[in-house]
C-alpha cells in the first residue's frame, strides 16, 4: 500500500493524516491512500498564476500546440503502464482504451488547432466594425489568455480522460491548471502526472495535482480563474453557489451525469439494420465502464408496438455479457469502482424498482469469472420496464450510475420527443432511424434539451464513434440537469479560457496591436516587389500598388472562351432588362484573375505557391472601358512547421502570408476585394 503525493508548488508532497483509502475494484484490497489535508490552496493557485501563467501566455498558439503534441507522443509511448494501473479501477482493456488513449487523443486533437489560430499568443475574432463615417475609428475584438488558473474538479470514472480533455484546452489557451481528480481513483491520475512532470515538456507551474478530497480548493479563486466540475448534478449545484464563485463572477462549467436517452424510430422495425444497431448500441452503453459513464443510455424509448421485441432482443444480448476480472479470458464487463459505489447503485436501483418492473438482471444472482462477489464491486446489467412513462416519472428523475437502463414505450414521434425531453436536459441522446423526416422532427424539437444528438443508422454505423463518445472538436455538455455548460468544442473550448475585449481606435493603431492589417490603416510601399522577399522580411501593412489595366470587350470574350462561363450577363446585352446591370459586365473571376496578373512577379523567388483564397467579394460591376488597378497588402503572417527529415514542401522552412487584394476602378472605388494566401520560403 502506498500513500499518493500531490504535485504542488513545484514538488511532490503527501498530504497530512492517513488520507482517503482507495480500494481495488476487483479484489477489494487496499491500493493506496490519498490526502490533501494541510495544503495551502491559496499558495497553490497563486503559484500556478505567477509561475506557469506568464510562460504560457508568452507562447504562441503554434508553440502551445507543438507542446501538446510532444506530450501526447511522450505519454503514448508509456501507455501500457497506465493500462496496468487502470485494471485496479475494474476497467476492461476496452474501457481503459477510452480513458487512456482517448485522453491522449484529446492532446493530439487540440494540438492540431495550432493551424487554425494565428502565430500569436492571442486571437483576433471576426471582422472589424466600422464605427465612423470616414473609417478613422473602428472596433474589433481580441481574446487574450486569462491571468488566472483553471481549477478542474473531476469524477472517478475517467481518471485520465477527465484530466486530459480539460487541460489540453486550457494549455492551448495559455492558462495553467490545477487538477483535482476524484480521491477514489486519483492513483491512476497520479501515475500519469508523474510522467508528465518528469518529461519536462510543460513549463513549471503549468500543471499541479491534488489527489485528496480537495476541500477548500475553490475558496481562493478569483475573477481571472476558471473552475470546471464533472460529477453529480447535486454536487454541481452546491459548488456553483460557492461564495467565491459568486463574489468574483468566476466562470464555472458543470458537466453533470444526466438521464440520456436513445430513441428507436418507428421505421426501425425488427429485421432492419437500424433495429440491430439500436440493440447493439444500448447494450454497449449499459456494460461499458459497467455503466459508469455520464453519457450512458439511461432511458430506452421505443415504439409501443415493438416494446416486447426490443426487450427480448436486448435481454438476449445482455445475457451474453461475461462479468468478472477483466484480466480473465472472455470477460467483457468489469466492476464498479468500489463497494461504496456498488451500495449507492443498489440503493438507486431499489428506488427505481419500486415503480418499474425488473425484466432482466438480478444484482443478487449472477455469475462471475475470475473474481469473488464478496470482495469486488460487481453488478450485472439490469433492465427495467416502465409501461406508463408519463405517469411513472422516477426514471426521468433518478440517476443510477451503473449498468442500469429503463425501457419505455411511445405511440408517436411527438410522444418520443416529450419523453426524451422529460429528462430536463441531457449530455446526449440518440435517434435511430433511416427516415429523414423522423430524424429532422426529433432534432428540431429535442435539440434544446440535449447537448449532443447522434443519428444512428446503416449509413454511418461503420465509422460512428457511438452514443457515449464525446469528441474533442465538438462541445461536450448539456442544458438543465446536465449542468448547463460546455467543454471541449475545438476553438470554442479554447476561447472559454480567454478574455474577449473590444478594441476601439484608428485602423492603423488596431493593426499595430493585432498585427493583422485593418482596412483604412496606413500602408507602406517599398522599392522591392513583395514577391521577391522572404517570409522573414515581409511586414504587415507592406503594400504593392500595381500598374492599371483598361477592361475591353475582348477581355470578356476571351475569358468566356477559356473558362466556359457564358452567363448571359457577360455575353448577351439584350437580356439585361430587370437585372442590376446596364451593359455587358466583366466576369468577377476575370477581375480577380486580371488582378493576379497585375500583382504577380513572374520570376522565380521566395514565393513557393498559391495556397488558396479565404474571402472574395465583387462589390461593383466592371464594364468595358473601365480601368482597374490593385493594392496588394500583407494582411497577416502565419509560421509553418518544417521537417528536414521529410521530402518536398514539408522540408522547406516556410510560412503562409495572407494578402489583402483591393481591386479599384478609375474613381478609386473598390470593385472587388479578396484575401489570398501564398506559401513563402523563409531565409535559410
Amino acid at each position: 500500500m502506498q500513500k499518493l503525493h500531490n504535485y504542488i508548488l513545484g514538488q511532490w508532497a503527501p498530504g497530512d493524516g492517513d488520507g482517503v483509502p482507495q480500494y481495488h475494484a476487483i479484489t477489494g484490497a487496499l491500493v493506496s491512500t490519498a490526502s490533501s489535508e494541510g495544503l495551502d490552496y491559496a499558495a497553490i493557485l497563486d503559484y500556478g498564476r505567477k509561475k506557469g501563467g506568464p510562460v504560457l501566455r508568452r507562447m504562441t498558439f503554434p508553440e502551445r500546440g507543438r507542446m501538446l503534441k510532444a506530450l501526447a507522443l511522450y505519454l503514448l509511448e508509456r501507455k501500457e503502464k497506465y493500462y496496468q494501473v487502470s485494471h485496479k479501477t475494474g476497467a476492461t482493456r476496452a474501457d481503459s482504451w477510452v480513458d487512456i488513449e482517448g485522453g491522449i487523443g484529446n492532446l493530439f486533437a487540440n494540438s492540431s488547432l495550432r493551424r487554425k489560430f494565428p502565430d500569436e499568443p492571442y486571437y483576433v475574432e471576426g471582422e472589424a466594425i466600422r464605427l465612423s463615417k470616414e473609417n478613422t475609428f473602428i472596433g474589433h475584438h481580441i481574446l487574450v489568455p486569462k491571468h488566472g488558473i483553471a481549477v478542474h474538479i473531476n469524477a472517478y470514472n475517467f481518471p485520465i480522460w477527465g484530466m486530459l480533455e480539460k487541460v489540453a484546452v486550457n494549455l492551448m489557451a495559455g492558462v495553467p491548471a490545477v487538477v483535482k481528480p476524484s480521491e477514489q481513483t486519483s492513483y491512476l491520475t497520479e501515475a500519469m502526472v508523474r510522467d508528465i512532470i518528469a518529461s519536462g515538456i510543460l513549463p513549471e507551474g503549468a500543471l499541479q495535482l491534488v489527489v485528496g478530497t480537495g476541500r477548500g480548493i475553490i475558496d481562493p479563486v478569483g475573477s481571472q480563474d476558471v473552475v470546471t466540475f464533472t460529477g453529480s448534478a447535486e454536487t454541481g449545484r452546491i459548488l456553483r453557489a460557492h461564495p467565491s464563485i459568486i463574489r468574483h463572477s468566476v466562470p464555472f462549467t458543470v458537466e453533470a451525469d444526466s438521464l440520456n436517452a436513445a430513441i428507436l424510430g418507428e421505421d426501425a422495425v425488427p429485421g432492419t439494420p437500424e433495429f440491430d444497431l439500436f440493440i447493439k448500441e444500448c447494450r454497449r452503453e449499459m456494460v461499458t465502464k459497467a455503466g459508469q459513464k455520464c453519457t450512458a443510455i439511461r432511458r430506452i424509448i421505443v415504439p409501443e408496438n415493438m416494446l416486447a421485441e426490443v426487450q427480448e432482443a436486448l435481454s438476449r444480448e445482455l445475457a451474453k455479457t461475461v462479468i468478472g476480472d477483466p484480466a480473465a479470458e472472455g470477460v467483457r464487463m468489469g466492476a464498479l469502482i468500489n463497494r461504496q459505489q456498488l451500495a449507492r447503485v443498489r440503493e438507486k436501483l431499489a428506488l427505481l424498482a419500486g415503480e418499474n418492473q425488473v425484466v432482466f438482471g438480478n444484482p443478487d444472482t449472477f455469475e462471475l469469472v475470475g473474481a469473488e462477489r464478496e470482495k469486488g464491486a460487481f453488478m450485472p446489467p439490469v433492465l427495467l420496464l416502465n409501461d406508463k412513462p408519463f405517469i411513472k416519472q422516477l426514471a426521468h428523475e433518478t440517476e443510477c450510475f451503473g449498468p442500469v437502463s429503463t425501457i419505455m414505450p411511445y405511440q408517436s414521434i411527438d410522444q418520443a420527443i416529450e419523453l426524451a425531453n422529460m429528462g430536463k436536459g441531457s449530455l446526449v441522446s440518440t435517434i435511430c432511424t433511416l427516415d429523414p423526416n423522423i430524424m429532422r422532427d426529433y432534432i428540431l424539437e429535442a435539440a434544446a434539451f440535449h447537448g449532443r444528438i447522434m443519428i444512428l443508422n446503416r449509413t454511418s454505423a461503420k465509422e460512428s464513434t457511438g452514443h457515449g463518445s464525446p469528441m474533442p472538436m465538438l462541445v461536450h455538455g448539456g442544458p438543465g440537469h446536465a449542468g448547463g455548460g460546455e467543454e471541449m468544442g475545438g476553438m470554442r473550448g479554447v476561447l472559454h479560457y480567454m478574455q474577449r475585449t473590444a478594441l476601439q481606435g484608428h485602423p492603423t493603431d488596431i493593426t499595430a496591436v493585432t498585427r493583422q492589417f485593418q482596412v483604412g490603416a496606413g500602408q507602406t510601399e517599398t522599392p522591392v516587389h513583395p514577391f521577391k522577399k522572404y517570409f522573414d522580411d515581409l511586414f504587415v501593412g507592406e503594400t504593392l500598388v500595381t500598374a492599371k489595366h483598361t477592361v475591353s470587350e475582348a477581355d470578356i470574350h476571351n475569358f468566356a472562351n477559356v473558362s466556359g462561363d457564358n452567363f448571359y450577363a457577360h455575353m448577351d446585352e439584350t437580356a439585361l432588362e430587370g437585372t442590376p446591370f446596364t451593359r455587358r459586365v466583366a466576369h468577377g473571376y476575370f477581375v480577380l484573375s486580371k488582378a493576379a496578373g497585375l500583382f504577380v512577379d513572374a520570376k522565380k523567388g521566395p514565393v513557393l505557391l498559391n495556397y488558396g483564397l479565404d474571402e472574395c467579394r465583387f462589390t461593383k460591376p466592371v464594364y468595358p472601358g473601365m480601368t482597374i488597378g490593385v493594392k496588394l497588402t500583407v494582411k497577416e503572417k502565419i509560421e509553418q512547421e518544417s521537417d528536414p527529415s521529410r521530402e518536398g514542401v514539408a522540408a522547406i522552412p516556410r510560412g503562409i502570408v495572407k494578402w489583402l487584394v483591393d481591386v479599384y476602378d478609375e474613381t478609386g472605388e473598390t470593385v472587388a476585394v479578396a484575401t489570398i494566401l501564398t506559401m513563402v520560403r523563409k531565409r535559410g
